[in-house]
């Protein structure tokens, strides 16, 4: 009976260990963590919060840091990219967190927020790098606010200059190369002395790029919050800089004979298509809208050359600049070549950048993904296009 009752204790102890194993492992699977070293903080608070759609700012977990500086908190794991922070008092360390488990932090109180390291997540790499560009632009502007030899306009025009300098870079170097990156979101996000650096409502150039983003957003993540937030304030944007009319207003020609800059939009599954994916072959960049007159017609033009040279080495990438993204799906539905939506038309930098001042304009582009001309320096397109293949 000793015995029995023995084994019937052991039996239970079993299970209930295995239990809470299995438990373990269930609730490991659903939670992220966060573990490294803040060393100079001895006794310091480590706070990891989480940040809101709203700007508000929620606890997850506190942690009491020893003389070594060590740490570990966990967190639920999020379905999609969102972002959280490591604070001590008015320092701290911007993260993101989507499907990573573990990321490491290294870091000194002294130089929390512009000077550690992180790993097991890239895009908090990313993030780490835009803050600090942000503290230097920061520390800048305030070096320009309060040097007295200055005007007060001429101080106002140089921090202009300084927080346009800094968006350019961000546009072309962060954001262009990976749209719907999380370190893409924060960017549009950041702020200097209380304000939005990107003005994502009433700056047209701004404009694009969340109009970029949220597109991105919406293919990789189109139930997220955070998505359908993004894409409100792109919408809110366009239709307040939105122009009625399809010229530009551009005096120099930005675009050189040779190379071209590249570019991405997406088609009509919502997939990035990037032009420089085509070096091979010899394309027709195609700048249209489909609801511009004579639009179906040259568009028949298009696909006979498509039909002729297509197996040579043809290929068509046509942006499209129409403000409504259901008619465009529904001109381009049936075209057999790359077919690509601009969602804010002639606001969209690339259009300045290759100087479309009106649409239809098309250019050629060789095997090489040189820009070789464009229809008001070259002849009849066959022609070109014949000497190409």
């Amino acid at each position: 009976m000793y015995l029995c009752t023995r084994m019937k204790k052991k039996t239970f102890l079993f299970c209930l260990l295995l239990s809470a194993l299995l438990s373990a492992c269930r609730d490991s699977g659903n939670k992220f963590t966060v573990r490294g070293c803040i060393t100079e903080a001895k006794d310091s608070t480590l706070v990891l919060e989480h940040l809101n759609i709203d700007g508000s700012v929620e606890k997850i977990q506190t942690a009491k840091l020893d003389e070594r500086g060590t740490f570990e908190l966990k967190g639920l794991r999020p379905s999609n990219p969102e972002f959280y922070r490591l604070r001590i008092a008015d320092r701290f360390i911007n993260l993101c967190i989507d499907s990573t488990e573990t990321i490491e932090v290294e870091a000194s109180y002294k130089t929390l927020g512009t000077d550690y390291t992180v790993k097991g997540c890239g895009p908090c790499d990313t993030i780490r790098i835009l803050s600090l560009k942000l503290w230097q632009l920061d520390s800048k502007t305030d070096s320009i606010a309060l040097d007295r030899s200055l005007t007060l306009r001429q101080r106002d025009d140089s921090i202009h200059a300084e927080i346009l300098r800094y968006k350019d870079e961000v546009k072309r170097k962060f954001i262009n190369q990976h749209y719907g990156s999380p370190s893409s979101y924060f960017a549009l996000f950041q702020t200097i002395n209380g304000a939005r650096v990107f003005d994502m409502e009433n700056d047209r150039s701004d404009v694009t790029w969340t109009l970029a983003v949220a597109n991105a957003w919406e293919a990789a993540w189109p139930q997220a919050a955070r998505t359908q937030a993004l894409i409100e304030t792109a919408q809110k944007g366009r239709a307040k800089t939105h122009r009625p009319v399809l010229k530009l207003d551009i005096d120099d020609d930005k675009i050189k004979q040779t190379g071209i800059i590249d570019m991405g939009f997406p088609d009509i599954n919502g997939q990035e298509r990037r032009i420089s994916s085509l070096k091979g072959q010899v394309v027709i960049l195609d700048f249209t809208a489909y609801g511009i007159e004579g639009s179906a017609q040259r568009n028949l033009e298009l696909r006979s050359l498509y039909n002729k040279y297509h197996e040579q080495g043809l290929e068509i990438y046509q942006v499209a600049i129409d403000p409504n993204e259901h008619y465009w799906k529904t001109a381009c539905r049936q075209l057999p070549w790359v077919c690509v939506w601009n969602p804010n038309g002639q606001l969209n930098d690339i259009m300045a950048i290759y100087n479309v001042q009106q649409v239809p304009t098309w250019m050629l582009v060789d095997r090489d993904n040189n820009l070789v001309g464009r229809q008001e320096l070259l002849g009849d397109i066959e022609t070109e296009i014949l000497k190409l293949l």
